[in-house]
């Protein structure tokens, strides 16, 4: 009865995905309209101009509504933050923020959010297993093993809670107290995915998901970086895990929090002598290739987002997944929720995000002016969503019910196709984001100043930095990590010598001179330390010589301040001198 209910359920989701990609133009002007009006009591609004309760609000938001970027709002955000209660931005009250991966001044961005967003959030999830069990049917008949971790959180001075947007839905009834559907049974008790404590989490989430290994049908993370996060912690934590299974029993020098041991416990832990050897054996294997399907025999594919930053993964997932698809089912963000891909088993080179038309209002900025600098584009060139055009680049804008007006999400997406009437996007990047490990996001403009901070340290050996470039060494093992590579030039010509000790310096110097996202991941371990390579004199010359046989222009070539073609990392690796790397974590 249950399945059959489950099953009527679906179809609804997916009539429901038909009707409002068939009409977006329709479901747009109204939701617009709806944000208005029920923002109309917005000193933000007042203050633009704009009378939210009108019955032409939308032509004048239209008309008088400015483009923003987070800076532009910092002032009112602040005000938030420190515990003004006035509607400000919305006119229902701001009930969290959730803290951006972007960084500004070296600080978590603060989203505005207010209570009814989570049941928004919630809708997009919703349609995610209706979509892919047009395509891999059956998954009510096993278990998921996502791996899902809540992060550290704050208070604002005014006492509002300050948090990732992961985090504060795990954290909210919508998960914690959620109906039983047989499409979403997880292998992980609630318990242990809300443990603070990554390791410990890790741990009794890993346990729980061998002991159920056969009843596992998919598995994933968010990011791709996170489920091989998950593989490297196999790698070291393999032993003592077997040793669990074969006696029935939870280390207790590593799962202390007494919530998380009875939770695993409710989960079939006993004594298996049988399973330990088994897995045992694989883990036993001196190549870990297709790992995945080896531990867990009956998975179908991978969830994880693997498109932007994180299709630098594909390669390992595919070495351990053994083939298995690699889907990323949506499009997300602490700005708002955005969008679903439709068809989740595609390559992942080729997913494509279908934007909801009901969960914020959007808008479009042809790439070729948000890129041409400070006034380069006005709200008049701002496309909506039913007129972008196939093949163009557009940075997103949204106005979202939290009391986000034009913001520009700094997302660049491409026109790819369309479903009925809506179009489909490519996610290509962040804007101006250089180097991304997880949810980390370092810009062109944060590097060179942490790097040029650093080489100042250079000066009292008679040396300074020549050129430099960097690279996301996504496969490092345990973490990945960033990677400088210096050229130095010594006062006197030549080569300069700097002793190691102030080589780990310069190290740690950049760390600390980043973001406190970037800070945070390498404090947790989610990114290993920074490493200078010194590459020899001349380096830098080669790798102009490089780009110049590939077509580059003489006159334009400028030296890349991050490389990811193989071909410019081995070039750049065959001339290291030698490597140095941070001593210890950077300074929160």
């Amino acid at each position: 009865m249950a399945q059959a209910a489950g099953s009527a359920a679906q179809c609804d989701k997916l009539r429901y995905l038909e009707q409002v990609t068939r009409f977006p133009d329709e479901v747009q002007r109204q939701l617009l309209r709806e944000i208005l009006a029920q923002n109309s009591g917005a000193e933000y609004l007042r203050r633009i101009g704009v009378s939210g309760d009108a019955p032409d609000a939308d032509e004048a938001f239209r008309r008088l509504a400015p483009l923003t970027t987070y800076e532009d709002i910092l002032p009112d955000i602040t005000r938030i933050a420190n515990g003004d209660t006035s509607p400000i931005l919305s006119g229902k009250p701001i009930s969290e923020f959730l803290t951006s991966s972007g960084t500004s001044g070296g600080e978590s961005k603060l989203m505005p959010t207010i209570e009814e967003d989570m049941d928004r959030r919630c809708l997009l999830y919703s349609f995610l297993m209706p979509i892919m069990n047009q395509f891999v049917p059956g998954l009510d008949q096993g278990k998921a093993m996502y791996l899902f971790f809540v992060k550290s959180e704050r208070s604002t001075p005014g006492g509002l809670p300050a948090r990732p947007v992961l985090t504060s839905y795990y954290k909210s009834p919508q998960f914690t107290k959620r109906a039983y559907d047989p499409f979403t049974v997880h292998t992980s008790p609630n318990e242990a995915i809300l443990c603070s404590d990554v390791h410990q989490s890790m741990y009794a989430q890993l346990l729980c998901g061998l002991l159920q290994r056969t009843e596992v049908l998919r598995a994933g993370a968010i990011f791709a970086s996170g489920f091989l996060r998950a593989i490297h912690f196999l790698e070291k934590n393999w032993v003592l895990l077997c040793d669990d299974i074969r006696a029935g029993t939870l280390n207790a020098d590593i799962v202390t929090d007494p919530s998380v041991r009875r939770a695993v416990e409710r989960v079939q832990l006993r004594a298996d002598p049988a399973l330990a050897t088994a897995l045992a054996t694989e883990f036993c294997k001196p190549s870990w290739d297709g790992i995945v399907p080896r531990l867990w025999p009956n998975i179908r594919y991978i969830e994880v987002i693997v498109t932007g930053a994180m299709a630098q993964y594909v390669p390992t997932l595919n070495f351990y997944g053994g083939g298995l698809p690699l889907c990323s089912t949506m499009y997300a963000s602490s700005e708002s929720y955005f969008g679903l891909n439709l068809d989740p088993t595609c390559d992942p080179g080729d997913v494509l995000y279908t934007l909801l038309p009901s969960m914020c209002f959007y808008e479009f900025l042809p790439l070729r002016l948000s890129s041409s600098g400070e006034g380069g584009a006005t709200e008049a060139d701002l496309v909506d969503l039913v007129d972008v055009e196939l093949g163009q680049e557009y940075e997103l804008v949204v106005t979202t019910f939290a009391g986000l007006y034009r913001y520009r999400v700094g997302d660049v997406l491409r026109v790819e196709a369309f479903m009925h009437r809506s179009p489909q996007f490519r996610f290509l990047r962040r804007k101006n984001v250089l180097l991304s490990i997880d949810v980390d996001k370092t810009d062109e403009c944060e590097l060179h100043a942490a790097v040029s901070a650093a080489a100042g340290k250079l000066e009292r050996f008679g040396a300074s930095l020549l050129e430099y470039t960097s690279w996301a060494d996504a496969a490092a093992v345990p973490a990945g990590r960033y990677v400088l590579y210096w050229e130095l030039l010594s006062s006197a010509g030549g080569m300069a010598a700097v002793p190691a000790a102030s080589m780990e310096d310069c190290c740690i110097a950049v760390e600390e001179s980043l973001n406190s996202v970037y800070r945070q991941c390498r404090a947790s371990g989610i990114i290993g330390p920074l490493q200078i390579r010194l590459v020899a004199g001349g380096t830098f010359d080669a790798l102009m010589d490089e780009a110049l046989s590939r077509g580059a222009s003489v006159n334009q070539y400028k030296s890349p301040r991050c490389v990811s073609s193989k071909t410019q990392v081995e070039l750049l690796d065959g001339r290291v001198l030698a490597r140095y790397v941070s001593p210890r974590c950077p300074k929160q």
